[in-house]
C-alpha cells in the first residue's frame, strides 16, 4: 500500500508539471488555434535563467527565501519575454497565413531556441540547487512525498484556480473568450485582439518558467534538450484533457502523469512513453475532442 501511495504522488508531482506546461499550450490554441510547439523550449529557458540567477545569488549569500523569489521572478519576467518575442517575430505575421505556415514557424522556433541554447551554455547537465527546503511538518513523511512535490501540486492548483478566475472574470479574461469565440467580431467592438494574444503568450510562458524552476529544483539537472521532451508530454497531456479547456489541461497532465508513474513502478521504466502515447492514441480513438473537450461543429 506504501508504493501504491508513493507512485500515486509521483504520478500527481509529473502530472503537475505536464499541467503548467500545458496550460499555456491550451491558451493559445483556444485564442488563436495554433500549436505552439516552442512552448516546450520556454519551460528550459525559464528552468535556465532560475539556474543562473540562483547560483549568482547563492555566490553573494543571499537567503534561501530570497534566492526563491528572486529565481522565480526572473525566470518568469526573461520567460515571458521570449513568448513575446516569438509570438510578435514567428507568428503575428503569419495570422493569416494557411495553418500549416505557423506551425511549421512554430517547429523551426523550438529548433532555434534549443541550438541557441547549447552554444550558448553547454550540450552537458548541469547541476541544479536545491532551492526547496524540507518542511519540517513533512518529515513523518519524508520517505513517501517530499516538500519539493507539495509546493508543484499547490502551485499547480492555484495556477489553475487563478488562472480560471482571470479568465471569467477580468476585463482581459472576457477579451480573451471573446476572442476565441470570433476574432473579426472582438476586433469589431474595440477589443485589441493583438494585445490579447501577446498577454496570452505572456501568461504562457510565465507558467512554463514556474515549472522549469520547480521541476528542475526537484531532478536536480537541467541541459538544453529538456523542454523538447517536457513539451511533448505536456502537449499530449493537454490533448488529453482537451485542448482549449483549462481544466482539461490540468487533469490531462495528471492522468498522463499517473499513468507514467504506475507504469514504471509496476511493469518497467523502459515503456514509460510506450504508456503514455498509449493513451493519447485511444483516447483519441474514442473520445477525439479529449475528456473535457467539446466536439467542433465544422461549418461548411
Amino acid at each position: 500500500m506504501e508504493y501504491f501511495i508513493e507512485l500515486f504522488l509521483s504520478g500527481l508531482t509529473r502530472g503537475s508539471i505536464y499541467a503548467l506546461i500545458a496550460l499555456g499550450y491550451t491558451m493559445v490554441y483556444g485564442i488563436i488555434g495554433l500549436i505552439n510547439f516552442a512552448h516546450g523550449d520556454i519551460y528550459m529557458i525559464g528552468a535556465f535563467t532560475s539556474f543562473i540567477v540562483a547560483t549568482v545569488l547563492s555566490i553573494y549569500g543571499f537567503p534561501m527565501l530570497s534566492i526563491i523569489v528572486l529565481a522565480g521572478l526572473a525566470a518568469a519576467v526573461w520567460a515571458s519575454a521570449y513568448g513575446y518575442t516569438i509570438e510578435k517575430l514567428a507568428y503575428r505575421p503569419l495570422r493569416h497565413a494557411p495553418r500549416l505556415s505557423p506551425l511549421i514557424s512554430a517547429i523551426g522556433m523550438s529548433i532555434f531556441l534549443q541550438n541557441y541554447v547549447l552554444l550558448a551554455q553547454t550540450s552537458d547537465f548541469l547541476p541544479f540547487p536545491e532551492l526547496i527546503p524540507e518542511f519540517d511538518f513533512i518529515e513523518p513523511y519524508a520517505h513517501v512525498v517530499g516538500s519539493a512535490e507539495i509546493v508543484i501540486l499547490i502551485t499547480t492548483a492555484l495556477a489553475m484556480i487563478l488562472l480560471t478566475l482571470v479568465i471569467k472574470f477580468t476585463r482581459m479574461g472576457k477579451a480573451m473568450r471573446a476572442t476565441s469565440q470570433d476574432r473579426m467580431m472582438a476586433m469589431l467592438t474595440g477589443i485589441n485582439v493583438d494585445r490579447v494574444i501577446s498577454t496570452t503568450f505572456i501568461i504562457g510562458s510565465t507558467l512554463a518558467a514556474l515549472g522549469g524552476l520547480l521541476i528542475a529544483s526537484h531532478i536536480g539537472q537541467i541541459n538544453f534538450y529538456i523542454g523538447f521532451i517536457a513539451g511533448i508530454k505536456a502537449f499530449t497531456a493537454a490533448v488529453l484533457g482537451g485542448i482549449g479547456s483549462i481544466p482539461g489541461a490540468v487533469l490531462g497532465g495528471f492522468v498522463l502523469g499517473l499513468t507514467e508513474s504506475f507504469a514504471t513502478g509496476y511493469v518497467s521504466s523502459d515503456y514509460e512513453d510506450v504508456f503514455a502515447f498509449s493513451l493519447l492514441v485511444l483516447i483519441l480513438i474514442f473520445k477525439p475532442s479529449g475528456i473535457l473537450g467539446r466536439a467542433e461543429i465544422q461549418k461548411v
